[in-house]
């Protein structure tokens, strides 16, 4: 009786185990790859009546193939063929960059960057995906479940608030918001008089972080601020951190 146990309970065991495998069991490249309704097609379309200025960085193709698998996302959607076709954008001369699968001037994937933030290892499900930043410390990031019921719309983690605000537009939506809305709007506050002469040749692993922060106090002058160069892995895992303090004093002082 007690090996019949024992023998259930390892067959238990590896039927748990080939479910798990089963459920992360992640596609080929080839699967991936849409060759009847690749949405990049669309993306060309918005970046060729771009209003705002777009740079595609260059792809390589190894890298891409790679991008895309470890990121297990389809070229049918605007996330995958953004990943597989470029490098990252560069928007309003690289004050939004949008992550790809990497080039010399955005040396990081989608995937390898949410690795150890969103994801412990590639195939795994995020709670929210990062998929860009910009040169004033914000970060965008699309939902899977973390911030709320609007799953897939992508949300801005603001520097001056340090709170997930959410975009009401899908990832798609957020592509098109950074090629055609007037930017000078959704920054207002959040650019300093001479910005653009900082950021033609800012290197796009890099960010902006102020002193005093911007989020200390509502209201705060970004003119009167000294400006510093942190890398974007710096300043994000800083954020984060400041966010779960302040988050946590809050909720001291409300109890």
């Amino acid at each position: 009786m007690k090996r019949a146990i024992t023998s259930l309970y390892i067959l238990g065991i590896s039927l748990i185990t080939l479910t798990s495998f089963a459920q992360n069991k992640m596609q080929s490249v080839d699967e991936l790859i849409n060759k009847t309704d690749p949405a990049w097609p669309l993306v060309q379309k918005w970046i060729g009546s771009a209003k705002n200025k777009v740079e595609i960085l260059p792809v390589d193709s190894s890298k891409a193939k790679d991008a895309l698998y470890n990121a297990q996302v389809s070229t049918y959607s605007t996330l995958g063929s953004v990943i597989y076709n470029t490098g990252g954008i560069m928007v309003d001369n690289g004050w939004i960059r949008i992550l790809g699968s990497g080039s010399e001037r955005l040396n990081r994937s989608i995937p390898e960057w949410n690795k150890g933030k969103t994801i412990k290892e590639y195939g795994n499900k995020p709670d929210y995906l990062l998929v860009a930043d910009d040169a004033v410390g914000g970060f965008f990031a699309v939902n899977y479940g973390e911030f709320g019921s609007d799953l897939k719309n992508v949300y801005y983690l603001a520097p001056n608030s340090l709170n997930w605000e959410p975009l009401g537009a899908g990832y798609g939506e957020f592509i098109l918001f950074c090629f055609d809305s007037d930017l000078s709007v959704f920054y207002k506050g959040l650019r300093w008089a001479s910005w653009d002469q900082f950021i033609a040749n800012l290197d796009g692993n890099k960010s902006y972080s102020f002193r005093p922060y911007l989020w200390a106090k509502e209201g705060t002058d970004i003119e009167k601020c000294t400006r510093k160069l942190v890398t974007a892995e710096e300043l994000f895992k800083f954020n984060i951190t400041k966010q779960k303090e302040l988050q946590a004093a809050a909720k001291t002082e409300k109890n």
